[in-house]
């Protein structure tokens, strides 16, 4: 399995990101969420691997401060799995999933270089 990098096409730190991975001739597939969703069952599976959803929303965003308050706390995993299928500038950018099936998210050059032993 390849390395995938998860994010928005307009993101800053998605654009490095791919760029670092370009630089050191990383092979990867880039999905823009925002053009195709991310599975419910994907996003689970990276919440379990990550230690919850609390880890994979960005709760610095201008999306999440311009939700309704009772949004802003999902009560289980299905209504954490809508919020993100309806919102996807919510989820941390990038998500990076390595071939050894591995979930990241954020991304600087020391942690990417340990990551990927560069």
């Amino acid at each position: 399995m390849a390395t995938s990098v998860y994010g928005l096409a307009t993101c800053d730190t998605c654009r490095k990101a791919r760029n670092w991975l370009r630089r050191f001739d990383i092979d990867h597939a880039f999905v823009d969420y925002r053009e195709q969703r991310i599975e419910p069952a994907t996003l689970k599976a990276w919440a379990d691997q990550l230690g919850g959803f609390d880890r994979l929303v960005n709760r610095a965003s201008t999306t999440w401060r311009n939700l309704p308050q009772a949004r802003r706390a999902p009560g289980s995993d299905p209504e954490w799995q809508l919020l993100l299928r309806e919102h996807p500038a919510l989820i941390k950018r990038p998500v990076l999933v390595t071939g050894d099936g591995t979930v990241s998210v954020g991304f600087t050059d020391k942690a990417w270089k340990m990551r990927f032993g560069v």
